[in-house]
C-alpha cells in the first residue's frame, strides 16, 4: 500500500516549518494507527508518503483485505483529524491511497551503514505508488489483481483501464467504495463471477418484503427449497447484494454431507472462521481470541468462555475452572449461549442469518436452529434456510415463516441466460435450442453447457456474434450435467487430477492440505489450481499458502469425484487419510469421522473402524447421541465387510455396546430398538469367550429388562452378573452384581435376600476406589446400594435405620460431583419419606430433584421430581381435586417402575374426596399387572388400599375384611413388617367398628410389639393411638 498526502507543497507555503512538522506528524500518527490495527508494517516514510507492507514480515491469510481495510480506515481517520485541524489551523488534509498485490523478493539489502533488514524488490511497490497517483482525494484505488482477492468483501467501482507510468501493460483500476458486510468465504465465493440471475424477480421481491418487516422489529424465517443447481445460493446472494447499502450483519452456516453426524459442525466451522483460528495457533492463542470476542457480549455469564472452548476443543489451560455439568446440560447450555449471542446481535442491528444445505445438517444443529426459528420474531433477524426438496424442516409452521420453492426456468428465460453468459453476443438458434432443451431449465446446467459450448471450438466469434464452425454434430452438446462437466475437465487435462484430488478432500479444502496430499511440485500445483479458478470450477480465497478453495457447486464436486476410476479414488482417499494422520493431528483429534470416511472409501476397513468408534465416543461425550448412533452404525456397516475373526468380533462388541448405550439415551431404556445391539454383543462375547466385555453387555440387557418390568429375566441377568464377578474376583464387579440383584429382589418383594445383597455391596464399597464406576454404569454404586438399603429396611420394619441409610446416600452423592447420582439418591430416597408419610419433606426433596434434573437436562428425573411435587401438594394442599386431575394425567402416560406406586397413591386420594368408585376402577388391572411383571413390593399395600376404598363405599365390609386378610398374608410371606403393621391397623379399626375389640387389640398389639424403633413415625403413632382406644 502506498499512501500520499495530497497538496503537501501548498501546505509548506501555508504553514511555518514547526506547524508543518506538527501537521505531518499528526497525519503520520493517524496512518500508523490504522496500519497497526490491521497488522501492517510501515517500511518507509517518504516525506509525506508511506510505503506499507501487508504479508511481510508477518503473513495473514487475508492480507489483501487487511490492506484495503487499513486504507479505508486512514481515509476515515483523516476525516476525524480534519475536524481538529479546521478549528485550530483552518485547513484540511486529503490522502490518496493505492493498493496492489504481487510477488516480491524480501530480505536484507544495502551495504555499509545503510542496510535495510526488511526491504523488498519487485514491481509491486512501484505499481501501488502509481495507483495512488490515479486516485481521487480521500479515496483508495486498487489493481485488478487485488480486486480479485478481496472481491465480495468490498464494494468496488470500476475506473476502467489505465496506462500507468513505467508499467508496460494497461491495468484495470477500481475505487473501493466501502466494505460489503461479507464475512465468510462462501459470501465471497458466491460474489465471484456470478451466474446471471434470471426469472427470479418475484422471489427477490418477496425476500425484500420480509427484510422490511425485519427492520421494523418483526423477525422472519424463510425456507428456500429447490433441486440441486436451481439457484438457491444465487438468490441468497442477490438478497445480500440488495442489502449492501443498508446496515446489517451477515451470519452464514454451511452444512456438509461429510459431517451429518458431527454435532454442531456448521456452527463450529463458523465460529472458527469468525474467531480467525489458524492451524498454527497455539491453544493459548485460540483461547485468547475467544476471550477477546466474548468481551463484546458483556451480558454473558462467566461460563461463556469455558462452554465455547469445550465446543471448539480449546483447552482451558488452568485459566478457568472446569464446568461441573453433565454432557446433557453442557449441550443445553451451549445451544442456549449460541442462541443468546445471535439474538443479542439481532437486537442491536438487523441480521441476515443463512444456513445453506439444511438437508445435510446434523441433529444437534437442527435442535439449535429449531430454537432459533421459534425465537426469530423477537428481534431483527431474517433466518434463511436452503435445502433440497426431499428434505422437510422438522419444525411446525408459524405465522412468521415463508416457504419459497424454486422451479426450473422456462425455455425463454433459459435462452436469455445463455445470451447473458455469452456477454450479449448472438448465438446460433440451433445451439440455443439444444442448450435450452438439454439443460431442462436448471440454471447450473444452463451455465455449464453454455461454457462447455463456448470452450469447445464449436463456435467462432465474427463481428461480435458467435457462428458455428461447421455443422452441429448430434452429440456435440452433452445430455447430462455430468457429461458436460467431464467434457470441460477433459479439455483441462493437465489440471483434471488436481480437481479430482480436491473432490476427494471435500466441497472446501485448503491449499495446505492439497499440497500435502499432492505429488506435484508447488509451482505446478499452483498453476493447476489457478486454471481451475479461471475456468470457474473453483473459487479461491487468499493466496497460497493461506489459500482456501471451494467448488462452485456441490454438483461440480460430485462430477469431478465420479470421473475418478474406483482404484484411483481409493488411492486418493488413502493418501488423504495418511496425510491427515501424519501432519494434521488436530483434525484427527477433533474430526475422527473424517479419517473414518477416508479409510472407508479407501477400502481399508480395519483402519476405518477405530475412527468411527472414536467419532461416536466423541459425540456421546458431548451428549450428541443421535450423531453418535450414526457413527457407530457406520462402523458396524464397515465392519461387516471383514472376515469373521476374534479381532473383528471384539471391535463389534465395543460398537454394539456403544450403540446400545446411545439408544438408551435417545429412545429410552424400554425401547425395543435397545435390545438387539446388546443381544448381538452378548452372543459375540460368548462366541469368543470375552468375560471382561460381557459384564457391561449383560448390565445393559439387565437395565433394558428391568425398566420394561420383565423382572424374572432381569433377575436371571443380575445373577449372571454376580456369577461373573465371582469368577473374576473383582470387587468393582461384585458391587454392580449385588446392586442389580438387590434392586430386582426388592421389586419382586423378596426383601430379606435383597437386604443381604445391599449389605454385602456396602461392605465392599470404597468411595475413592470406585469413583469411576459412575462413568461406566451411569451412577455411583455406593449411593445406589445405600438408597436401596433404605427402602428394604423400611419394608422389613426398621424405619430409623431406613432413614439413616437414605440420608447417607444423599450425603455421599453430594460429595461425588456426579449430578445423576445425586438425582438418583434424591428420587429414590424420597420414597422413604413417602413411606413415613412426611409429605412436607417429600415436597422439599422433589423440588430439589426437579431443579437439579432441569439444570442438568435429566428428562426422566425431571418428570419424576414433577410428579412427586404434585403428589405431595395434592395430599397436603387444599386444592385436592385439581391435584388429582394432574396426577391422573401422569398416571395415564406412565408405564414401568413407579406405575403401581403412583396408582395406589392416586386411588387413595380419590377415596379422600368421595370418589372411591374411581379409585377402585383405577386399581382393577393391578393384580394382572403384578402377575405379569412379578412386581410385588407394593402388593400388600394394593390389597389394603382396596379394602379402605371398599369401606368408603359403605356397604362392603366383608369384602374389605377379605382384602385386609389378603394383604396380611402377602406382608407376612414377604417379612414386610411395615406393610403388616399398616394393614393390621386398618383391619383392627374395622373390627373395632364391628365390636370385635379383643381380636382387634390382640392383632394390633402383636404387630406393634414387634417394633424396636420408629415410634415417632406416622404408622406407629396411629397404631399406638388405636391400641389406647382398644384398651
Amino acid at each position: 500500500m502506498f499512501c500520499d498526502l495530497q497538496g503537501s507543497t501548498a501546505l509548506s507555503q501555508q504553514l511555518d516549518p514547526e506547524e508543518l512538522r506538527e501537521v505531518i506528524r499528526s497525519y503520520q500518527e493517524v496512518c500508523a494507527g490504522a496500519v497497526s490495527r490491521f497488522d501492517g508494517h510501515i517500511a518507509k516514510y517518504l516525506g509525506d508518503g508511506l510505503l506499507v507492507y501487508f504479508g511481510y514480515p508477518q503473513a495473514h491469510e487475508d492480507d489483501p483485505q487487511r490492506a484495503v481495510r487499513a486504507g479505508l480506515a486512514i481515509v476515515e481517520d483523516i476525516d476525524g483529524l480534519n475536524t481538529r485541524l479546521r478549528e485550530e489551523k483552518a485547513l484540511e488534509l486529503a490522502v490518496r491511497i493505492g493498493v496492489h498485490t504481487g510477488l516480491v523478493v524480501a530480505g536484507e539489502m544495502g551495504g555499509g551503514d545503510t542496510v535495510e533488514t526488511l526491504a523488498i524488490v519487485g514491481e509491486t511497490p512501484n505499481i501501488s505508488a502509481r495507483l495512488q497517483e490515479a486516485a481521487e482525494p480521500n479515496s483508495v484505488v486498487i489493481s485488478d489483481v487485488t480486486r480479485d482477492l478481496i472481491q465480495g468483501f468490498f464494494l468496488c467501482e470500476a475506473l476502467g483501464s489505465h496506462d500507468l507510468k513505467g508499467i508496460s501493460q494497461p491495468m484495470a483500476l477500481f475505487r473501493v467504495v466501502s466494505e460489503s458486510g461479507a464475512q465468510t468465504r462462501f459470501e465471497v465465493a458466491a460474489a465471484f463471477q456470478l451466474t446471471p440471475l434470471v426469472g427470479r424477480e418475484q422471489e427477490v421481491g418477496l425476500l425484500l418484503d420480509r427484510w422490511e418487516q425485519v427492520t421494523e422489529g418483526l423477525g422472519q424465517v424463510v425456507f428456500l427449497s429447490g433441486e440441486a443447481g436451481i439457484g438457491k445460493s444465487r438468490l441468497v446472494q442477490t438478497l445480500n447484494e440488495r442489502l449492501a447499502g443498508e446496515p446489517h450483519i451477515l451470519r452464514q452456516l454451511r452444512c456438509s454431507p461429510y459431517h451429518q453426524n458431527s454435532a454442531l459442525h456448521p456452527v463450529i466451522e463458523f465460529l472458527e472462521r469468525w474467531l480467525q483460528f489458524r492451524r498454527e495457533d497455539s491453544p493459548g492463542e485460540r483461547l485468547s481470541k475467544l476471550e477477546r470476542a466474548m468481551e463484546g457480549y458483556d451480558f454473558l455469564s462467566s461460563e461463556a468462555v469455558p462452554i465455547l472452548a469445550d465446543l471448539l476443543s480449546v483447552p482451558l489451560d488452568g485459566r478457568y475452572p472446569t464446568l461441573d455439568l453433565s454432557p446433557e446440560r453442557q449441550k443445553q447450555k451451549t445451544v442456549e449461549l449460541l442462541l443468546a449471542m445471535l439474538l443479542e446481535t439481532a437486537r442491536e442491528q438487523p441480521v441476515l442469518f443463512v444456513t445453506e444445505d439444511l438437508h445435510w445438517a446434523d441433529p444437534s444443529a437442527l435442535d439449535f436452529l429449531g430454537l432459533l426459528v421459534d425465537q426469530a420474531p423477537t428481534c431483527q433477524l431474517l433466518a434463511m434456510f436452503t435445502f433440497r426438496p426431499e428434505f422437510s424442516p422438522p419444525w411446525g409452521s408459524r405465522a412468521h415463516q415463508t416457504q419459497i420453492t424454486l422451479n426450473r426456468l422456462p425455455r425463454r428465460l433459459a435462452t436469455d441466460m445463455v445470451g447473458r453468459l455469452a456477454s450479449g453476443k448472438a448465438i446460433p438458434e440451433e445451439v440455443l435450442a439444444q442448450v435450452a432443451a438439454k439443460s431442462d431449465g436448471v440454471p447450473l446446467f444452463v451455465e455449464e453447457l453454455t461454457r462447455m459450448v463456448l470452450e469447445s471450438g464449436l463456435l467462432t466469434e465474427v463481428e461480435g456474434a458467435y457462428q458455428l464452425t461447421g455443422p452441429l454434430p448430434p452429440l456435440a452438446i452433452p445430455s447430462t450435467l455430468q457429461d458436460s462437466l467431464t467434457a470441460r475437465l477433459d479439455r483441462l487435462a493437465a489440471t483434471r487430477e488436481v480437481a479430482q484430488m480436491g473432490s476427494v478432500l471435500g466441497r472446501e479444502f485448503s491449499y495446505e492440505l492439497i499440497q500435502a496430499v499432492s505429488t506435484l511440485d508447488e509451482p505446478t500445483l499452483g498453476s493447476h489450481l489457478d486454471q481451475l479458478v479461471k475456468a470457474e470450477f473453483l473459487y479461491q480465497r487468499c493466496l497460497p499458502p493461506e489459500a482456501a478453495y471451494t467448488f462452485k457447486h456441490a454438483l461440480i464436486q460430485d462430477a469431478a469425484y465420479e470421473s475418478l476410476l474406483r482404484s484411483r479414488r481409493q488411492q486418493y482417499h488413502q493418501q488423504v487419510a495418511r496425510v491427515l494422520e501424519e501432519q494434521f493431528a488436530e483434525t484427527v483429534e477433533t474430526q475422527p469421522e473424517l479419517l473414518g470416511h477416508h479409510y472407508t472409501e479407501a477400502g481399508l476397513t480395519e483402519q476405518a473402524v477405530p475412527y468411527w468408534q472414536r467419532a461416536g465416543d466423541r459425540s456421546v461425550a458431548r451428549s450428541a447421541h443421535i450423531e453418535g448412533i450414526g457413527h457407530f452404525e457406520k462402523g458396524l456397516e464397515v465392519l461387516n465387510t471383514l472376515p469373521d475373526t476374534p479381532e473383528r468380533a471384539s471391535h463389534e462388541i465395543m460398537l454394539q455396546r456403544a450403540l446400545g448405550a446411545s439408544l438408551f439415551a435417545t429412545k429410552g431404556y424400554a425401547a425395543p430398538e435397545v435390545e438387539p445391539p446388546y443381544a448381538r454383543a452378548r452372543a459375540l462375547c460368548e462366541q469368543i469367550g470375552d468375560t471382561r466385555q460381557i459384564f457391561p453387555v449383560l448390565f445393559g440387557l439387565w437395565a433394558f429388562h428391568h425398566v420394561r418390568m420383565e423382572l424374572q429375566t432381569a433377575r436371571e441377568l443380575a445373577e449372571q452378573l454376580l456369577a461373573l464377578a465371582e469368577g473374576e474376583n473383582d470387587p468393582a464387579l461384585f458391587l454392580q452384581g449385588h446392586r442389580t440383584l438387590a434392586d430386582v429382589l426388592y421389586r419382586l418383594g423378596e426383601f430379606v435376600p435383597a437386604l443381604s445383597h445391599v449389605e454385602q455391596g456396602i461392605a465392599l464399597y470404597d468411595r475413592e476406589q470406585h469413583r469411576g464406576q459412575a462413568l461406566l454404569y451411569g451412577q455411583d454404586p455406593g449411593q445406589g446400594l445405600l438408597v436401596y438399603a433404605g427402602l428394604v429396611l423400611w419394608m422389613l420394619g426398621y424405619p430409623d435405620q431406613s432413614l439413616r441409610r437414605a440420608e447417607e446416600a444423599v450425603t455421599l452423592a453430594e460429595g461425588l460431583s456426579h449430578p445423576f447420582s445425586l438425582g438418583h439418591a434424591l428420587s429414590v430416597g424420597s420414597t422413604v419419606y413417602e413411606f413415613r408419610k412426611e409429605w412436607d419433606v417429600v415436597q422439599e426433596r422433589a423440588e430439589r430433584l426437579f431443579a437439579l434434573a432441569s439444570e442438568q437436562g435429566f428428562e426422566d428425573l425431571s418428570r419424576n421430581g414433577s410428579r412427586r411435587q404434585r403428589l405431595a401438594l395434592a395430599i397436603q394442599g387444599p386444592s385436592r381435586e385439581e391435584g388429582i386431575a394432574k396426577l391422573h394425567q401422569d398416571f395415564d402416560s406412565q408405564r414401568g417402575p413407579g406405575w403401581l406406586r403412583n396408582g395406589l397413591h392416586l386411588a387413595l386420594l380419590y377415596g379422600t374426596v368421595g370418589q372411591a368408585d374411581e379409585g377402585l376402577r383405577l386399581l382393577a388391572g393391578a393384580p394382572a399387572y403384578i402377575d405379569k411383571t412379578g412386581e410385588r413390593f407394593y402388593e400388600a399395600e394394593l390389597y389394603r388400599i382396596k379394602g379402605e376404598l371398599l369401606l368408603i363405599q359403605g356397604e362392603n365390609e366383608l369384602d374389605a375384611e377379605s382384602c385386609f386378610s389378603q394383604a396380611l398374608d402377602v406382608a407376612r410371606s414377604q417379612k414386610a413388617k411395615s406393610w403388616e403393621l399398616r394393614t393390621a391397623t386398618s383391619l383392627a379399626r374395622l373390627w373395632q367398628k364391628q365390636g370385635k375389640k379383643t381380636d382387634a387389640r390382640s392383632l394390633l398389639a402383636e404387630n406393634y410389639g414387634w417394633f424396636t424403633e420408629g415410634f415417632d413415625t406416622a404408622d406407629l403413632k396411629d397404631a399406638k393411638a388405636l391400641l389406647q382406644e382398644l384398651a
